[in-house]
């Protein structure tokens, strides 16, 4: 598997250019609770504001329901449970939704979501792909910008990350 920070934003660049240019990309940061966090603009579908989700049964907390955007149904994660475990007190209107693109239709809740940020792939400092419970982390790294810590998340797992921790609870026979 390639490593994410190391796959270009944009078109590689001609042979005339320096080899040593920094690698930029493209985050849209949002925050959720006292955190920042950010995905790459890349992965990014759209943004709406003020979005009720339909809640799913014996859906696992990390999944605060569905919301239609763009003619799409998004399943809404809470950005908060699905690292940490622990639900962050969404109001029944969320304030903003990031849909995402990519096949399993995810879309992340937000407090508010900030102007598209470009940084180098190097002031990305990535954290352990393994969390503590042995699964791949939805974090890729951490990113400092504006004198703030922003978590990058890691679209491609999010969805394992949702649910494996009902999984994790679900009695075995």
């Amino acid at each position: 598997m390639s490593d994410i920070l190391s796959q270009p934003d944009t078109q590689p660049a001609s042979s005339g250019d320096p080899p040593d240019e920094p690698q930029l990309h493209d985050l849209v940061p949002f925050v959720a609770g006292d955190r920042i966090f950010a995905v790459f603009a890349d992965q990014v579908e759209g943004t709406a504001e003020s979005r009720i989700p339909t809640a799913l049964p014996h859906a696992p907390p990390t999944v605060l329901g569905v919301v239609c955007m763009r003619g799409h149904m998004m399943t809404v994660l809470d950005p908060l449970a699905v690292l940490t475990g622990e639900t962050f007190g969404w109001p029944a209107c969320l304030p903003a939704v990031i849909a995402l693109r990519g096949d399993e239709q995810l879309a992340l809740a937000a407090e508010s979501c900030r102007d598209t940020i470009t940084i180098a792939a190097e002031d990305i400092q990535p954290s352990s792909q393994i969390s503590d419970d042995g699964f791949e982390s939805a974090v890729l790294g951490i990113a400092r910008y504006g004198g703030e810590e922003i978590t990058v998340l890691r679209v491609d797992k999010l969805f394992a990350a949702a649910v494996r921790r009902k999984e994790r609870r679900r009695r075995r026979f």
